[in-house]
């Protein structure tokens, strides 16, 4: 038996718009500069650059007052709802939004060899066969930007066969990686591991009584001396414990990375470029946004014209109607885009300016441990926005300020309470444990046990698993590891 009922769904969806614009938001300042040149070159109304206002207010003025013109159906095209608010933007950024002295900078990259090329053509001045030159080649396409050929020598004899077509022998490749490919700038470069890339730069080097003893120690004692096991280093070499220092300072003026240190290698330089600028003038913190983020955008003059075009004549064609119809969804695309611009300007001051003024000592001081417990929510209930919107801004955002540029998520950390019971970072309590490491007698390092309890004197009583989790997340090794002589 068939039954009619009505049913109610409350659903939630997000418009194309909103959609861009959460895209548009999520975009630093330099992928948002490509986003800009890629609209504008897939949409041709949208233009950049300044405009005759004036004289295009009288163009638009004039379409409406010739009585004797035929207007354009309002199902068509209103030509109003696309021009008039856009020829003049207001949308861009006012005084508030961007200093008048915020000039684009481009930064020039050198051109240059690439660090794998470099390393071939340093071949070109040894002598091979065609055998030898075929493995020396693919020895050095088997570096990694580190600079190490992080593969077993039987992995690259099989390769050779399968993809070189070359049979060749295990003794044949170390004996040509040793020969040729451990003999190439920068030096060190080919090695298999630390080891052999320290002994490598020790044996380049001229000889003298530090310097052999130093390899020594490597070739036959590398994990005491890796684990900083000083005692076991002078009873198994009997050395005194200044030679021992002699020994450690030559060895620390080793690259343990040769390939990093190569200039022209083929990575490009990654540049920051801040969307914000917080600055101290006269005691007071000003926020202003990089201007590279407020284009000049407006309706392009010649779809003005084409309108005019088509307003103007007695008989409308089909073609004339299609191509009418053609603008009128490329001046809805732009003025989305538009519209959607200003809404990301306005978006990206308010958290940016909310997180100013709630972490306000910081940026007077520049003091970590000023830092206030912020996490992402509490910005999102200042400004009313989704907590998503918020951490759009905050992930993906640099700000310029008196002390450094900063990643803007940077300023967000959880709270914990100290003895007092009040809330404080935790961005404040490693900041105070570097410092404390950092202050330490490297003789005689301290455990995290007794760090916590420094901690815990300094009223911040946490556990010492919590302590090795922010050591280790400021990068800092176990005491026995930041043992010095």
């Amino acid at each position: 038996m068939l039954k009619q009922s009505l049913q109610y769904k409350l659903l939630q969806k997000l418009s194309p718009q909103q959609i861009q614009l959460m895209k548009l938001i999520q975009l630093p300042t330099q992928a948002f500069e490509e986003r800009l040149k890629q609209e504008i070159e897939e949409n041709p109304a949208l233009d950049t650059g300044k405009d005759d206002a004036d004289s295009l207010d009288d163009d638009l003025s004039n379409e409406y007052d010739d009585a004797g013109t035929e207007k354009i159906e309002a199902e068509d095209i209103n030509i109003d709802d696309y021009l008039s608010d856009d020829e003049i933007p207001n949308y861009k950024t006012q005084a508030n939004n961007y200093s008048a002295d915020d000039e684009e900078k481009n930064v020039p990259y050198a051109s240059g060899t690439s660090f794998h090329q470099s390393l071939k053509n340093q071949l070109s001045t040894y002598t091979f066969t065609d055998e030898e030159l075929s493995i020396a080649e693919f020895l050095v396409g088997s570096i990694d930007d580190s600079g190490y050929i992080r593969r077993d020598i039987i992995d690259v004899v099989d390769d050779l066969a399968f993809t070189e077509n070359v049979f060749t022998t295990e003794e044949k490749v170390i004996s040509i990686l040793k020969k040729v490919v451990h003999t190439l700038d920068p030096i060190g470069v080919g090695a298999r591991d630390l080891k052999e890339c320290l002994i490598i730069q020790l044996k380049r080097k001229e000889s003298n009584k530090i310097r052999s003893l130093a390899i020594e120690i490597l070739e036959t004692a590398f994990d005491h001396f890796v684990k900083k096991h000083y005692k076991k280093l002078q009873e198994k070499f009997t050395i005194s414990e200044e030679e021992l220092k002699e020994v450690n300072k030559e060895i620390s003026k080793l690259n343990p990375k040769p390939g990093s240190s190569y200039a022209g290698n083929n990575k490009i330089a990654e540049q920051i470029v801040p969307d914000f600028s917080i600055k101290l003038v006269d005691g007071e913190l000003d926020l202003v946004l990089n201007s590279r983020n407020a284009p000049e955008l407006h309706i392009s003059r010649e779809y003005n014209n084409m309108l005019k075009g088509y307003q103007e004549a007695t008989v409308k064609s089909k073609s004339q109607k299609d191509a009418v119809f053609f603008i009128k969804q490329k001046l809805d695309s732009a003025k989305w885009f538009i519209d959607a611009i200003k809404q990301r300007q306005q978006t990206l001051l308010v958290t940016m300016n909310t997180i100013m003024h709630y972490q306000y000592d910081y940026f007077l001081t520049g003091d970590e441990r000023k830092l206030k417990p912020m996490i992402l929510k509490d910005i999102a209930d200042k400004i009313n926005m989704d907590v998503s919107t918020v951490s759009r801004v905050a992930n993906s955002k640099y700000v310029s300020t008196p002390y450094g540029t900063k990643l803007i998520k940077e300023f967000f950390s959880e709270s914990m309470k100290n003895d007092q019971g009040e809330d404080v970072s935790t961005k404040e309590i490693k900041k105070i444990l570097e410092t404390v490491i950092l202050e330490e007698n490297k003789k005689k390092p301290l455990t995290d046990e007794k760090l916590a309890a420094i901690l815990k004197e300094k009223g911040y009583p946490i556990a010492r698993r919590t302590v090795a989790k922010y050591r280790e997340q400021l990068d800092l090794p176990v005491a026995r590891l930041r043992k010095e002589i």
